[in-house]
């Protein structure tokens, strides 16, 4: 059975694990659901890197998974291929990452809870 495509489509016409909507908010969860695709947008929030250096930053993840999740993020519209740089995030990639950083301070902070 084909895996559903990432790519974006007119809401209700794809379908994702767990919804039968296909509603761009459940597609978009679906991806970041999966093992290494969320670590892979945070490494690369700064720079370009090659797929190499990605999967030592992401501890050594499978070639087969990393090379996976590089083509879904990159078939989203999420990274692309920076000519002798490697993945880099684009500019919609950027605005996700944007959206993500009020997290990432909760997450510091929940993280530091009980240690005062």
């Amino acid at each position: 059975m084909p895996k559903p495509s990432i790519a974006p489509k007119a809401p209700g016409k794809r379908r994702v694990r767990g919804s039968r909507t296909g509603r761009p908010v459940m597609v978009l969860l679906d991806l970041f659901g999966r093992r290494w695709s969320l670590r892979i947008l945070w490494e690369l929030r700064q720079q370009p890197m090659t797929s190499r250096a990605l999967r030592t930053a992401c501890e050594e993840a499978s070639p087969t998974v990393l090379h996976a999740r590089l083509s879904e993020l990159r078939d989203a519209g999420f990274i692309e291929l920076v000519p002798a740089s490697g993945y880099g995030l684009t500019e919609l990639g950027r605005e996700l990452l944007e959206t993500l950083l009020p997290l990432h301070r909760f997450a510091e902070r929940w993280g530091r809870r009980g240690t005062s």
